[in-house]
């Protein structure tokens, strides 16, 4: 479709398992969650060019909700739920639409969102189940480290602060000029058993690889590997160009919901 062509646009809710994906965002090679999406648009209706998401998610991370728009030409007469069949008959299994709406022209999912939340897993029993394999971080250490201890180092996070040296450099040119300034409004560490650790962090944006730098940061905190004064004095950016001294594995990182506003609740499904 031409940017001027008479549109309607409709957001997408989907899910997808990102194991076996290079990532959210659409690569030369095509093995990504929203090149797979575009072909299924394009196989429903030639005409439409792509799909924009929330935002990135790392290659082999895994989403329970992200959100994605796309513009459908005006006369193409599908309702919301035929779309959501349709794209479902069309996408590989490992990537389902669970939510479809037809939705205002000035809707758009990544400039309309207003927080994000991802969900990191960390197993601490003896043996990582195999049902596990990559969607966990096994740190069998942790086993013995009190949660407080935890908790209180992702407290560190809340906050308005310039997180540069907890992101990974793009190396495309425009590392130092970029703004790493984000504000995380929540930082939650929780048990949905005894060997399963869940660190929720929830924010207006995140850098890349930004929530990574933090589980591990949190991680190497509980096994005393750096104390909290070095924390602080990263997200205080007391020696420049200095990064958190790990970045957590993708396995066990789930975008598990994007926010919007009030105004984009006027969605409809017919």
């Amino acid at each position: 479709m031409t940017s001027n062509a008479p549109a309607q646009r409709f957001r997408i809710d989907l899910a997808y398992d990102g194991r076996s994906y290079e990532g959210w965002g659409s690569q030369v090679s095509g093995n990504t969650v929203q090149d797979s999406l575009q072909r299924a648009l394009q196989k429903i209706c030639s005409s439409i060019t792509g799909a924009q998401g929330s935002g990135r998610t790392d290659a082999g991370v895994s989403a329970v909700n992200q959100v994605a728009h796309f513009d459908a030409p005006l006369n193409w007469r599908m309702k919301p739920q035929e779309w959501l069949k349709a794209l479902n008959a069309n996408l590989p299994p490992t990537i389902r639409v669970h939510g479809c709406f037809r939705v205002a022209p000035d809707f758009h999912a990544r400039f309309s969102a207003l927080e994000k939340t991802y969900r990191y897993e960390i197993f601490t029993g003896p043996v990582l189940p195999p049902l596990k394999v990559r969607l966990a971080w096994h740190q069998p250490r942790l086993s013995g480290v009190p949660d407080e201890k935890l908790a209180r180092a992702m407290d560190l996070f809340v906050g308005e602060h310039d997180f540069r040296s907890f992101s990974a450099n793009r190396n495309d040119g425009k590392d130092e000029d970029r703004n790493t300034v984000r504000s995380v409004t929540a930082a939650v560490l929780s048990r949905p058993d005894n060997e399963t650790l869940w660190l929720r962090f929830s924010g207006n944006g995140f850098l890349y690889k930004m929530v990574r730098f933090l589980v591990a940061t949190v991680v190497t905190h509980g096994l005393e590997k750096i104390p909290q004064s070095a924390i602080i004095s990263l997200l205080a950016g007391e020696t420049p160009k200095k990064k958190a001294p790990l970045c957590a594995p993708p396995d066990g990182l789930i975008l598990e919901n994007v926010r919007y506003g009030v105004e984009v609740d006027g969605i409809s499904r017919e």
